[in-house]
């Protein structure tokens, strides 16, 4: 199909010349003599761009400009004048039109004009469509009402320009919940960029985070930009923030408050305009407390504090989640997309996830892969995932009750809990540890001591 044009000017000779010129080219052409006329095709056959001339009877074509982009924004607007100034220029540009094209009109200029307008719409088309494709993998999959809580404050927050601190346990989603936001945000269209704080090495952070001038560490050391410069105009999200130094932290803190860098070996101050999304999987009011967060940077942050669930507390989500791994997965690979029974997210649905649902999505692959059937089900679970064959204490025959000592039930009672709960988190000390709400150190030690 080709590209329609609606011509409109009060001259015949231009309208006529104009029309069979374009429609050489291979245009389709509609033509209209005054503004009102003009209107009236535009409601009803939307053409994809419109050649304007400004100085007609009735509503001149800065009106019908502004008629047009409030209710059609996407058709592009070529303005035609023979009085051309530099205020009417940008009058028309700030209403929307893309170009203006003073008389006498050079048919070669015209046409240059229309297909770069043309490929301008294209790509806005395109990047829409982008977007929300970006937008639907980016979003948070789920509908049980811790779900449908976090999806609430995302929207709440997204259109905003405000510091958004994201806490939660590993595995649970917070960088996409940060993505979410970045894609909702007025900021999409700029870049996002990542800061993994816990990956990076104390002596390399500063140069990652603010950048460095050239030869600051040797002679051929390149320069270098920083990730705040890169995020200029768009998001940067600091994960997993609770593991910075606190010399590191104050740095920070100082960026955020004067919203300047200045690079490592570097004079100059160098203004960012960036949106910041912090994450961290610790508690960083009980780090405050230790003396390992700073209190300022903490509460500079927290403006908008968004908790993520996790897993456990939304097992209703698990169905959907599968469906949806199982789905990628298949157009990843190019592969049969597999079905999961419903014994099968019977099995998921009993288990705890200390993993959250980083490890959910590794199950799943893993299953989607090693599975050689079309459909997923419960037989085909790891042992370690089928609570129902998790080792529970039969209370008949529990030690702790068949002895009289009270020390010795104690003791007893101790040692069944803790290899249950170890069983169910896969004999992972770290992870028990914190699902049972103790110390790595301290349940070692008692492992040791029920041995």
């Amino acid at each position: 199909m080709f590209p329609s044009i609606l011509i409109v000017d009060d001259e015949p000779s231009i309208l006529q010349t104009l029309s069979g010129l374009l429609s050489d080219e291979g245009f389709e052409v509609t033509t209209a003599a005054n503004g009102y006329e003009a209107l009236k095709i535009i409601d009803a056959e939307s053409p994809d761009l419109v050649l304007l001339d400004i100085w007609m009877p009735g509503i001149d074509g800065i009106e019908t400009l502004k008629e047009i982009k409030k209710e059609n924004p996407t058709i592009q607007v070529i303005i035609i004048t023979g009085h051309g100034t530099i205020e009417t220029a940008v009058n028309a540009t700030k209403l929307g039109a893309y170009d203006l094209i003073e008389k006498p009109l050079s048919i070669d200029k015209v046409i240059v004009a229309i297909n770069n307008a043309l490929n301008f719409r294209r790509l806005e088309e395109e990047n829409k469509y982008l977007r929300k494709k970006a937008l639907e993998k980016n979003s948070i999959s789920g509908n049980s009402p811790k779900t449908d809580e976090l999806k609430k404050n995302i929207a709440k927050a997204a259109p905003t320009d405000t510091w958004i601190l994201i806490m939660g346990e590993n595995g649970t989603g917070k960088e996409l919940v940060a993505r979410t936001i970045h894609h909702l945000s007025p900021r999409a269209d700029q870049p996002m960029i990542d800061v993994s704080c816990a990956a990076i090495p104390e002596d390399l952070i500063e140069s990652e985070l603010f950048g460095h001038e050239k030869g600051v560490f040797s002679e051929t050391t390149p320069k270098k930009i920083g990730k705040f410069e890169l995020a200029n105009g768009g998001t940067i999200f600091l994960d997993e923030i609770g593991d910075m130094s606190l010399k590191t932290q104050a740095k920070i803190l100082r960026m955020l408050q004067e919203q300047k860098i200045q690079r490592v070996g570097g004079s100059r101050t160098i203004s960012v305009d960036a949106r910041v999304i912090a994450a961290s999987n610790k508690n960083l009011e009980k780090e405050i407390e230790k003396g390992r967060f700073r209190e300022d940077l903490f509460y500079r942050l927290n403006v908008l504090p968004i908790e993520v669930p996790p897993l456990r507390q939304r097992l209703e989500d698990i169905p959907v989640l599968v469906e949806t791994f199982l789905e990628d997965f298949a157009v990843l690979n190019r592969s049969k997309r597999k079905k999961i029974s419903e014994a099968a997210l019977e099995v998921l649905c009993k288990y705890a996830w200390p993993g959250n649902v980083r490890e959910l999505k590794n199950l799943v692959e893993r299953l989607a892969i090693m599975v050689d059937t079309d459909t997923i089900d419960a037989r085909d679970m790891p042992g370690a995932y089928n609570v129902d064959a998790c080792p529970e204490p039969d209370l008949a025959d529990a030690r702790f009750f068949q002895v009289d000592d009270l020390k010795e039930a104690k003791l007893a009672f101790e040692k069944e809990f803790i290899n249950l709960k170890l069983a169910q988190h896969r004999h992972n000390v770290t992870k028990t540890a914190e699902a049972i709400g103790v110390g790595r150190s301290y349940l070692h030690k008692k492992i040791k001591n029920l041995k």
